[in-house]
């Protein structure tokens, strides 16, 4: 088989996974934030932390809970991986203070990015008890604040927004450990190493010897994909054949990292008593996915860079057990969600191909982004483009029964420019620092694109990178993770403050001059607005960087 047949036949396996488990799937995470019924190891928890769980919150209660767990987490990671020498299976590693920082904050936001070499770093135990743990967390704090939103929408002359303890413990409990139990079992039957060795040694063929770390990848490989963190417990991530030996397991991790966010698209349809609501978002999240797709395909699959040419096509930097197609698809499936997990090295795709995949972060990571943030995320742009179609035909607007009024619209107008200040600023701050160049492997427009990726990257919650830029100075390590906080919480905090909002308004019935939200132009409103906020903040940059390496 070709490699562009696999790459097709790996894409149409994927979607149709997808559309297997698509209604199942999010009936029953509806069914989770719904049900009235607390689960025996859940009341355990509730009673550990002094947890009322038939109480609900104030949006500001809600959001002071997702804030203080999230910094009570940065703390406690912090500490864990400082303490690791003191620690079991430790194997004399020790992280700096700066690297524990980046790290902590990059964790707990859901980021995964690593400015360090996980197999000379980490630990075992930081890696399980600290790292995977997070992966499970902050995922299940994305789930709550979505789910916190579409109450907003639900609900009518309320301030209450359920309870962030009980979501979170829920989505944990009954999604994501659940799920990433049954394909950790899968990948190791595949072939995904799960060892508490440190490594083995071998003796090559030249008769020289070597050391093969090993570690518990299997376990951290299934929620990192499931709960779209991408940090790798090996340097080399997807494309390392511990962590991603076939093209099955590739398949498994892809349908891993779209399953959750594909999913609650459903979900929000049962939640607001319309099916088809949820259909319509994920019609615009599918268009822009398929067609970055085939952006950053076809841009691989047709370099123009003199060296790709004389060999003949795209490969350097990636897998031959994978090619062109199955590289591709996992770049874009990675990007358009906030996963950040690789199979190949982003910074050796083409121009136009890096550029796609910076686009897709660009867009807010909402095709279908990551798990919760993409459902919150598409909802707020649909509330700009509701405001939009108003002002077009001078009526207030609403979406799904709520007026959408100054508060509404300063909240989502916050929650969807809050991502493009904080990667312009970084960007600029970043190329204004002297020394700062010399972290670049690259001169001119790709080193450029090599900073906004970083920085598009992180204030997205993304985590990959072209890693031709080396960010282990004490500059990279602080203003990214400042980037990873506020891209993470002020988008949080907006979306928090619109679901109270909205709550709070009675529902007013449709009527003739009510757009239908339902409809293919209120599709091409949502799908057109994502492109428009993209392409007013952030072409200049584009410009400078991956758009200038593809025409030279």
């Amino acid at each position: 088989m070709s490699d562009s047949w696999a790459g097709l036949a790996q894409a149409g396996l994927l979607i149709l996974a997808l559309a297997l488990v698509y209604k199942p799937l999010g009936d029953y995470m509806a069914r989770v934030y719904t049900s009235a019924r607390h689960l025996r190891v859940e009341k355990a928890i509730y009673r550990i932390g002094r947890v009322d769980p038939d109480s609900e919150q104030h949006w500001k209660t809600y959001a002071t809970g997702v804030l203080a767990f999230s910094f009570a987490s940065v703390v406690l990671l912090y500490l864990l991986q400082r303490l690791q020498p003191l620690l079991p299976l430790d194997f004399g590693r020790t992280v700096t203070p700066g690297v524990a920082f980046n790290t902590a904050v990059s964790f707990v936001t859901n980021t995964n990015w690593q400015s360090y070499i996980p197999e000379s770093v980490m630990g075992h135990v930081v890696q399980m008890a600290g790292l995977t743990v997070q992966n499970f967390a902050s995922a299940a704090v994305g789930m709550a604040v979505a789910m916190a939103l579409v109450r907003g929408f639900v609900r009518s002359r309320t301030d209450r927004m359920g309870n962030f303890w009980v979501d979170l413990t829920r989505g944990t409990v009954r999604i994501l450990l659940p799920i990433s139990l049954l394909f950790a079992i899968v990948l190791v039957a595949l072939g995904v190493v799960q060892s508490l060795r440190s490594g083995v040694d071998v003796t090559n063929v030249d008769g020289s010897a070597s050391h093969i770390a090993l570690a518990p990848a299997a376990s951290q490989e299934a929620i990192k994909e499931l709960g779209t963190n991408g940090g790798g417990i090996f340097n080399a991530n997807s494309a390392h054949p511990f962590e991603n030996p076939s093209s099955w397991t590739n398949l498994i991790e892809l349908f891993l990292i779209m399953v959750i966010p594909v999913c609650l698209t459903r979900t929000f349809g049962v939640l607001v008593g319309n099916k088809r609501q949820g259909t319509i978002l994920l019609s615009v999240m599918a268009f822009l996915w398929t067609g970055m797709l085939a952006v950053i395909w076809y841009a691989e699959a047709h370099p123009n860079g003199a060296v790709a040419l004389l060999a003949g096509g795209g490969m350097e930097g990636k897998e031959t057990r994978f090619g062109i197609g199955a590289s591709s698809l996992f770049a874009d499936a990675t990007t358009s969600t906030s996963t950040g997990a690789v199979n190949a090295m982003h910074d050796s795709l083409s121009g136009l191909g890096g550029g796609g995949t910076i686009l897709n972060m660009m867009f807010g990571e909402l095709s279908p982004g990551g798990v919760g943030t993409g459902l919150y995320s598409i909802l707020v742009v649909a509330v700009i483009a509701m405001f939009l179609a108003g002002l077009m035909v001078g009526r207030t607007p609403e979406y799904l029964g709520k007026k959408l009024g100054k508060r509404e619209v300063t909240c989502a107008a916050i929650a969807i420019l809050a991502m493009p200040a904080v990667v312009l600023l970084g960007s600029g701050a970043a190329l204004l620092v002297p020394g700062n160049l010399d972290a670049l492997n690259n001169p001119g427009a790709h080193g450029f694109s090599e900073i906004l990726y970083a920085y598009t990257s992180a204030s997205n919650n993304n985590g990959s990178a072209f890693a031709g830029i080396t960010v282990t100075n004490d500059w990279f390590q602080s203003t990214l993770a400042v980037c990873m906080l506020l891209g993470r919480f002020i988008a949080i905090i907006a979306v928090l403050c619109l679901a109270g909002s909205l709550a709070a308004q009675r529902k007013v019935p449709e009527t003739a001059g009510t757009l239908p939200t339902t409809s293919p132009l209120f599709a091409t409103m949502l799908g057109g607005t994502v492109v428009l906020v993209a392409a007013l903040t952030f072409v200049p940059a584009l410009a400078l960087g991956p758009i200038a390496e593809a025409l030279a």
